[in-house]
């Protein structure tokens, strides 16, 4: 890489077994909330893709489970940690965030083992936005 390239930023955390992610996910400190309403996937033919947006049913925010980390290039930075699908988002995309409804949180995320974080199945809405 050259000196004055920038790095590449990371918005999802694809794999849990790489190092760098199971540095930061054995310590709470390291964990996140990242609150959303909603998360978009994209469809159709490249250049002429659309989004569409999903929501968890009855819950007007939740959470995206994430990891942070202080880049020295950026500062405070963080990524979404992600997981198998399951079947509303598997037509669009074979993975989807880790999210955490207002039990989760309320319990405490840093309580919970990254490695062990499995999404619940939630009732999704969907909509197409262009």
């Amino acid at each position: 890489m050259k000196p004055e390239s920038r790095t590449k930023p990371v918005n999802n955390v694809a794999d849990m077994r790489k190092g760098m992610w199971i540095g930061l996910a054995r310590k709470p400190q390291w964990r996140c909330l990242i609150p959303v309403t909603a998360f978009a996937e994209s469809e159709g033919p490249k250049g002429a893709k659309t989004r569409t947006w999903f929501n968890v049913k009855d819950q007007p925010i939740f959470a995206w489970a994430g990891l942070w980390r202080i880049s020295d290039e950026c500062g405070q930075v963080y990524a979404g940690v992600m997981t198998d699908c399951n079947e509303a988002i598997r037509p669009l995309h074979d993975r989807m965030p880790v999210l955490l409804v207002s039990d989760d949180m309320t319990n405490g995320f840093t309580a919970v083992s990254m490695t062990h974080l499995l999404f619940r199945s939630a009732a999704f809405q969907t909509s197409s936005s262009k």
